[in-house]
C-alpha cells in the first residue's frame, strides 16, 4: 500500500475495480449468450449470412469497452509494487488488443453488409461507430508517439497527461454510447414488419435490453474508479 492511502480507501479502490470485473464478464456473457443462444451462431463464412453479422457486437463489446475498460485501469489493477513503467506497457499493449478486436469486429460487420447485400454507412450508429474507432486509434497512436517511442520532452509528457486521460475517457464513452445505439438498431430491425422476429416482451428483446444496461453500468463504473484513482498514479507517463 503507498504512503498516505488508507486501508478503507484502499479497499473502496479494490472494491470499484471488482465491480468493473464483474460487470465486463457479465455483459460479455450475455452478448455471447444473445448471438449464440438466439441468432444462430458466429461464423466469418456461412450460408446464413446473420451468422457473420453475429460476430461483429461481441467484438465490438469486447475490444472497444472490455479491453478498452481494463486498459484505462491498468494503472490502478495492479499492486503498487508494479513500476510505472509496467502499468504504462500493460496500457498500451491492452488498448493496442482492443484496437485491433474492434477492428475486426468492423470488417466482420462490412463483409456481412457486402455478402448481404446491404449499403454501408447509413444509420447514425454506423457513423458513430466509424468515428470512435478512428479516434480511439489516433489517441493509441498519439500517446504511442507521445509517452512510449519516441517520446516527447517530459514537459511536454507532463503537460500532456490530463488531455490524454481525458480524451481517453470520452472516446470510451463514445464507444459505450454507440453500443447502446447498436443494441437499440438491432432490435429495432428484429421487431420490425414485416417478419418481427422478436416480441417486444419476448425473452430475446427482455435480453438485449438487459445487455444494453449491464454494458452501461460497465461503463458509469470505468469513469467512477478512474475518477477516483490515486492520481499520484498519473502524474507521468
Amino acid at each position: 500500500m503507498k504512503a498516505g492511502t488508507s486501508p478503507p480507501a484502499s479497499r473502496a479502490a479494490g472494491m470499484r475495480t471488482l465491480v468493473v470485473h464483474v460487470l465486463a464478464v457479465a455483459a460479455t456473457a450475455l452478448v455471447l449468450f444473445w448471438c449464440i443462444g438466439f441468432r444462430g451462431g458466429l461464423a466469418f463464412r456461412s450460408s446464413d449470412k446473420q451468422h457473420i453479422f453475429n460476430v461483429h457486437p461481441p467484438l465490438m463489446l469486447i475490444g472497444l469497452v472490455v479491453i478498452a475498460g481494463e486498459a484505462i485501469l491498468a494503472y490502478r489493477t495492479f499492486p503498487a509494487s508494479v513500476s510505472r513503467d509496467a502499468r504504462k506497457k500493460a496500457h498500451l499493449a491492452l488498448h493496442a488488443a482492443g484496437l485491433a478486436v474492434g477492428l475486426v469486429g468492423v470488417y466482420a460487420v462490412f463483409k456481412f453488409h457486402a455478402e448481404a447485400a446491404i449499403p454501408n454507412l447509413y444509420s447514425l450508429h454506423a457513423w458513430v461507430g466509424i468515428a470512435t474507432i478512428t479516434l480511439y486509434a489516433l489517441q493509441w497512436l498519439a500517446g504511442f508517439l507521445a509517452f512510449f517511442f519516441p517520446g516527447a520532452a517530459p514537459e511536454t509528457r507532463r503537460s500532456a497527461v490530463p488531455w490524454h486521460a481525458v480524451l481517453g475517457l470520452l472516446v470510451f464513452a463514445l464507444a459505450v454510447g454507440n453500443a447502446q445505439l447498436g443494441f437499440l438498431e438491432k432490435l429495432t430491425f428484429l421487431q420490425s414488419p414485416p417478419a418481427r422476429l422478436v416480441g417486444k416482451y419476448g425473452a430475446e428483446a427482455l435480453l438485449i435490453n438487459f445487455t444494453a444496461v449491464i454494458v452501461l453500468l460497465l461503463g458509469i463504473a470505468v469513469v467512477i474508479a478512474t475518477v477516483n484513482a490515486d492520481s499520484t498514479r498519473y502524474t507521468a507517463m
